[in-house]
Parts: structure tokens; C-alpha cells; sequence
């Protein structure tokens, strides 16, 4: 199987027509072979992308917008491996990247944390029994650390300036221990983490306290692949599943209100005011029901059967990607 990495132009955010639609086609720019599985990836700045492979491998790729092309910039062969097989077969997946440009933080099958650099050849540190099972994601919650979510339900906090190689939090499901495929963490609010996992259900958890999730959201009727808070309008969530559902949680308090802050640069509007607004925000996703009066869900592919895989969300722009080998752009998010 030919496996690509491919570069789309959905044209300028800016550019829409007067009623918010827009003209243009996504066009491909460039693409390039990729050796296994894309896991998953993730911008490290304007031009370099990192990759993480089935294979174990980790590579990235820089695009050359000037002739539009894309080339392997630096590759960690085999950053993910199980032990027990000889070097020479495969390695084990590696299942997430972050970025915090220049740091690169890799997770994987085999349990193993790697710290990279962008421009450092070896990995700056590697935790190799970090977890006994395989670890499916990881993003960071401060610059100095990361929280990682694992197949037997539990989310952990790891501090990367400790030498010792455990997590300085474990906070777990009750009950079954079912596998956590996600994680995303408030962009203003850092104690408000959001996961998701094998039963579909959404867990909000505050890591002030406690070790369990402050409430579980019946969500999809199969896996959830992926969790998204928005980077600028925090109070919305988005959440994608194997069901073909791809939810859009929107706890703001006055939904006529919505369109005063969620315009472009609603960014710097949301982390400076801790306006009334915020506050209520920050007390729906962590109140004991946040779905009583607060939350209206909605799902934005309402007759999609085949898996929603990925998910990003950036101002008014939603893009997902499914089973069908499309990929889909939605310019009017909170039109």
C-alpha cells in the first residue's frame, strides 16, 4: 500500500464571499511517499511537519513553499521498538506526536516516551518502560509537561525535568478499564483536561483534584478517535468516532451571544479577558451535569456512515478526514 503525506490548499480563511461561502476547491499542492501508517502528525512551524509511522519511525518532512515540494527533513528509525524482537523486524507503532517547537514528544505500542529535538540527531531522553500498556496519545499540559492517555483507561502527567522515570499524576476510569484513544487539554483553563475512548464516552477531568474524571458525557456508539477544544473559543469541543459522528459541544453560556467573540482574531480576546463569559465556561465543563442547561450538542455529519478518523479546528474552519478517503472542509463553523 502506497501511503502519502499530502499538502492541501483550502484557499485564504479570509476569502469568502459576502454570505460566509466559499469558492475555491481545495487543491492538492504536493505530496510524498511515506513508509507505514500515518498515526498521526503535527506541525513544528510553518514548513516542518512531524510524522509518526507504524513502522516506529518518526520523520519530518519540510515543505518547500517556494517550488512546492516536500522532502524527508530528519528521520528517528525505529523511535518506537518492542524489545523482544529481533532489531532487524518491525518496530512497534508509534501512536502520537506533539509539538512544542523545538521539543518533540513521541509516544508509542511499546510503552516508551521519547523527548526529541528538532535539531538534535539523538532523542534528548527517553522513558523506556514509561507504561505496560500501549500508549495512544499525548499532548502537552505545560512546557515542561505532558499528559499521555493508555489502553487500560488511565490519563497520567509526567513532568520531563524529573530524572525518574514515573508519572507524577495517574488519574484512571472507575470500573472497566477502557482504553483512552485521546486527549486534549484546555487552552486557557490547564487544570481541564477532555478524553475519549474505546465506549465513545467524553471524560472531563479537572487534575486540581481528584483521581477521576469530574463527568462522563455519553457520547458516540463507537470508538472516539479524537478530541479537540478550540484553540480560541475554548467553551466549544469537537469529537470524532468510528460511528461516522463528528460532535460539536458548545457549553457557551447566552448562545446569542456567540458571534462577538468568535470572530478571527477571537484569540487574544479569550486568553485576556477573564470576563463573565469565561468564567461561566470554565464552570460548565466542570459542573457535575454540564449537559442540564448548559451544552448543545450538535452533529455536523448527520447522515456519514463510514469512520471519522481526524479531526482540526482553527477559527472559523473545521477539517476532518474519513474512511471514505476524503477530506472535508467546513468554513462556517458559527455561521
Amino acid at each position: 500500500q502506497d501511503n502519502r503525506i499530502s499538502i492541501w490548499s483550502a484557499g485564504d480563511l479570509g476569502n469568502a464571499g459576502l454570505n460566509g461561502e466559499y469558492h475555491g476547491e481545495p487543491h492538492l499542492l504536493c505530496d510524498i511517499q511515506h513508509n507505514g501508517d500515518v498515526m498521526d502528525m503535527q506541525f513544528l512551524d510553518q514548513e516542518r511537519i512531524v510524522v509518526a509511522s507504524s513502522t516506529g519511525t518518526v520523520t519530518i518532512f519540510r515543505h518547500h513553499q517556494n517550488n512546492q515540494t516536500l522532502s524527508a527533513n530528519h528521520r528517528w528509525d525505529k523511535a518506537h521498538y518492542h524489545v523482544d524482537q529481533d532489531t532487524s523486524c518491525g518496530g512497534a507503532a508509534c501512536t502520537g506526536v506533539v509539538c512544542n517547537n523545538p521539543e518533540i514528544v513521541t509516544v508509542g505500542e511499546d510503552g516508551r516516551i521519547n523527548l526529541f529535538r528538532a535539531d538534535q540527531k539523538d532523542a534528548v531522553r527517553t522513558i523506556d518502560n514509561a507504561d505496560s500498556s500501549t500508549l495512544h496519545a499525548v499532548t502537552f499540559l505545560r512546557t515542561t509537561e505532558i499528559l499521555t492517555v493508555n489502553s487500560i483507561g488511565q490519563l497520567k502527567i509526567w513532568d520531563l525535568r524529573h530524572q525518574r522515570n514515573e508519572p507524577s499524576q495517574i488519574f484512571s476510569l472507575a470500573g472497566d478499564r477502557v482504553p483512552l484513544h485521546c486527549v486534549d487539554r484546555h487552552p486557557n483553563q490547564q487544570h481541564i483536561v477532555a478524553t475519549g475512548g474505546q465506549d465513545g464516552m467524553l471524560s472531563i477531568w479537572d487534575i486540581r483534584q481528584g483521581t477521576m474524571p469530574v463527568s462522563l458525557l455519553n457520547a458516540h456508539e463507537a470508538e472516539m478517535w479524537e478530541v479537540h477544544f478550540h484553540p480560541s473559543d475554548p467553551d466549544h469541543l469537537f469529537t470524532c468516532s468510528e460511528d461516522g459522528s463528528l460532535w460539536h459541544w458548545d457549553t457557551s453560556t447566552n448562545v446569542s451571544e456567540k458571534p462577538s467573540f468568535l470572530h478571527q482574531g477571537g484569540r487574544s480576546t479569550a486568553y485576556l479577558s477573564h470576563s463573565t463569559i469565561n468564567q461561566s465556561v470554565v464552570s460548565a465543563w466542570l459542573s457535575n451535569d454540564p449537559t442540564k442547561d448548559r451544552m448543545e450538542i450538535t452533529n455536523l455529519i448527520p447522515n456519514q456512515t463510514l469512520s471519522v478518523n481526524s479531526l482540526d479546528v482553527l477559527g472559523p474552519c473545521l477539517v476532518y478526514g474519513t474512511d471514505a478517503e476524503a477530506i472535508y472542509v467546513n468554513r462556517q463553523l458559527f455561521a
